[in-house]
């Protein structure tokens, strides 16, 4: 009984209405402080997640994990897809042929990263038969010239199924008429669409017409490769190209999208440190309320010393009570941030849609939208991190409320 004492005694300070409305105002801020901040912080590191999540599944979906090229190109390279599958870490590999240029339809004219693929294998490491939204994905056959495009590629050209888009290439062709760029038609049999800045740059086709087109006696330019971890993915393509070949030359996702990567987990936590801060000051505004309740309850804390109960009881007293205010606030701004997390995407999408306005374009940022995942480990990061600075803003105020004497307490209430 006497060990619950100064817990019992804390609580109904908690729940006790003051003399001093002012008090009770410091003591809602605070409350109201550590509740936004902890939802807020919830809130933009779902949304970092988000980000990194979108990254890692969209564009790292659809750009090679790793990748190994031939400087005079590949003949064999079933065999060598095979003998790269084999290896620990690899789930598969696929040929591929790139080509930068030029892409025109109907007066418009625009960069493109063009893809030459062979379909059967192409489903294996890329996520691209997945985000079709018009034709299909297998509509790529060998000497028809036919061109899967980007949505907003599409868009920006002005082009749809069947229409024809032209490919200008970096390499002049010389002609009776002088030099002139090399062209090549294409029919538009697909278009699709991932969300992120990928849909402005890509498009792809058959393979063999992309080798044909860059003048290679090889049959393929390289392999993509599909790993089980994205991270392992550079360890894995430099062990290959010494053990295979070392002709061959390794690249991997961290060169061509690592930066995105790196800014984005700087990002998350750099913001995330900002936002504790917020909470901080939150929670040590605890500290201001406990003084003045210290400062009110000078009689009180006579009293109970005078009754015998020990400096220690007495911190207690008022830790409980401080520390009351911060779960209070913290869970509150947890279920709130929780729920934020969840409904954001939607939220925003409505908004979007209410305004007529897009928040992401696709042209700027990577992707089109505002993504938000929610992990239990970030919860309970910023709800174990406001619990433990709750705790450590009670400790001046209990200290000083210890340190009371009761006479020079009592001796202006007699």
């Amino acid at each position: 009984m006497l060990k619950t004492l100064p817990i019992k005694i804390g609580l109904r300070y908690t729940g006790a209405k003051r003399r001093n409305h002012f008090i009770s105002f410091i003591s809602a801020t605070s409350m109201a402080g550590l509740t936004l901040g902890v939802a807020v912080l919830i809130l933009v590191m779902s949304v970092m997640n988000g980000f990194d999540r979108e990254l890692r599944e969209r564009i790292l979906g659809m750009v090679p994990h790793a990748a190994l090229y031939a400087s005079d190109g590949l003949d064999d390279w079933q065999s060598l897809a095979e003998q790269v599958s084999a290896k620990k870490g690899v789930v598969a590999a696929a040929p591929f042929v790139q080509i930068q240029g030029m892409m025109s339809s109907k007066g418009r004219v625009q960069g493109v990263m063009v893809n030459g693929i062979e379909p059967e294998w192409e489903k294996e490491v890329s996520i691209l038969p997945d985000f079709m939204t018009q034709g299909d994905f297998y509509s790529l056959n060998k000497g028809r010239y036919q061109i899967i495009l980007g949505d907003l590629l599409a868009k920006k050209l002005g082009a749809s199924l069947g229409d024809k888009v032209t490919l200008i290439m970096p390499e002049a062709s010389l002609t009776p008429a002088g030099l002139m760029p090399r062209i090549k038609r294409f029919t538009v049999s697909g278009v699709f669409s991932v969300g992120a800045e990928i849909d402005a740059n890509f498009a792809y086709i058959h393979m063999r017409d992309a080798a044909k087109l860059a003048r290679m006696d090889k049959a393929a330019q390289g392999l993509r490769l599909k790993t089980e971890d994205l991270f392992k993915a550079p360890k894995i393509a430099w062990d290959l190209q010494f053990e295979l070949d070392e002709s061959l030359r390794a690249s991997d996702w961290t060169r061509t999208h690592g930066n995105l990567f790196q800014a984005i987990k700087m990002e998350k936590t750099m913001i995330g440190l900002l936002l504790l801060i917020i909470v901080a000051v939150a929670a040590f505004n605890i500290v201001s309320t406990l003084v003045m309740v210290v400062t009110d309850k000078q009689g009180d804390i006579a009293i109970m010393r005078t009754l015998g109960m020990s400096p220690s009881a007495i911190m207690v007293v008022f830790m409980v009570q401080g520390f009351i205010i911060g779960v209070v606030g913290i869970v509150l701004g947890t279920l709130l941030g929780v729920l934020m997390a969840l409904t954001v995407t939607d939220v925003i999408a409505w908004v979007e849609q209410i305004l007529g306005i897009q928040f992401l374009n696709a042209n700027v940022y990577f992707i089109s939208y505002l993504p938000s995942q929610l992990l239990l480990s970030d919860v309970l990061i910023v709800t174990g991190s406001g619990l433990i600075m709750c705790f450590l803003a009670t400790l001046y105020p209990a200290y000083k409320a210890s340190k009371v004497k009761p006479a020079e307490a009592l001796r202006y209430d007699i």
